[in-house]
């Protein structure tokens, strides 16, 4: 699972992990991300000062914080608040709300099914976004992939309704950006962009009710948190939006950039994982 996320681990681990790895195989090595934890590895060689560790207290454990049962979310006001899906499409494919429809190629609302139980909520579209209408597409959608099927999670499983029956394990996502439509230049978006854009992602999360949300990059930490502190400062605790647990994380793109970040990235999912088992009981 680590190595889907690109993290490597020191020879010591790899050398105790493939005898099991080799046992289970590949859909075993899955399981494993949604199962008990395993026991603690042997010590590891000392890491390079500033290097994140691939295992930690957060990869395992489960959240400490209370979780509330998810129930009604409460409708905003507004015009928004009483779309249904239709409608909703309708209005944001033609929206003008703020200058960013000026350069747009095409508006991007969502990806995956319309009942799952979790939903990722990114930043705002990039230049392959927008010209192929979709969220997390190109190596950024690649490594998003990775990352959902190692918790035995894709944006290709199914809903509610049951799983692939090629797939069983999987349960199904569904995304959407912050903004529906991509800045220039990719530049981090205004907070009017943000503003006009986020009774659209109220309305998107009132109407898929998932059990919980997965919230990438800062974008979404502050349209749907309210919150300027550091991703660093937030990961690692279950928030709250409209009701659901929310967990924060970061970006895959910035983590293309940044690949020693992805260990944190994992101890995000293994938390989010954690506390979506713990939700359902």
């Amino acid at each position: 699972m680590l190595a889907e996320l690109g993290v490597q681990l020191p020879a010591p681990l790899r050398a105790a992990a493939e005898p099991a790895a080799r046992a289970d195989g590949a859909a075993g090595r899955v399981a494993a991300g949604v199962s008990a934890p395993a026991p603690p590895p042997p010590p590891a060689p000392a890491q390079p000062p500033g290097r994140p560790a691939a295992h930690g207290p957060a990869a395992a454990a489960p959240p400490s914080a209370p979780l509330l049962p998810p129930g009604p979310i409460v409708p905003r006001s507004g015009p928004v608040a009483a779309m249904d899906w239709s409608t909703l499409a309708a209005t944001v494919s033609g929206c003008q709300a703020c200058g960013l429809c000026a350069q747009r190629r095409q508006t991007v609302l969502e990806a995956g099914p319309r009942d799952a139980e979790w939903m990722i909520v990114g930043e705002a579209p990039g230049e392959q976004e927008d010209r192929e209408g979709l969220p997390f597409v190109g190596k950024s959608g690649q490594l998003l992939d990775r990352m959902l099927a190692s918790i035995g999670v894709s944006r290709q499983g199914a809903g509610r309704a049951g799983a692939p029956a090629a797939e069983p394990q999987h349960q199904g996502v569904y995304i959407a950006n912050t903004l529906k439509c991509r800045p220039p230049g990719n530049r981090n978006p205004a907070p009017a962009e943000l503003a006009a854009c986020l009774p659209f992602l109220q309305r998107q999360i009132e109407l898929v009710q998932p059990r919980m949300l997965l919230l990438l990059g800062r974008s979404a930490v502050q349209g749907l948190l309210g919150s300027e502190a550091p991703l660093g400062r937030l990961r690692g605790q279950v928030h709250e939006v409209a009701g659901r647990p929310a967990l924060v994380s970061y970006h895959p793109s910035y983590l293309l950039r940044s690949p020693m970040e992805k260990a944190k990235a994992w101890d995000d999912l293994c938390l989010a994982r954690a506390t979506f088992d713990r939700l359902r009981g």
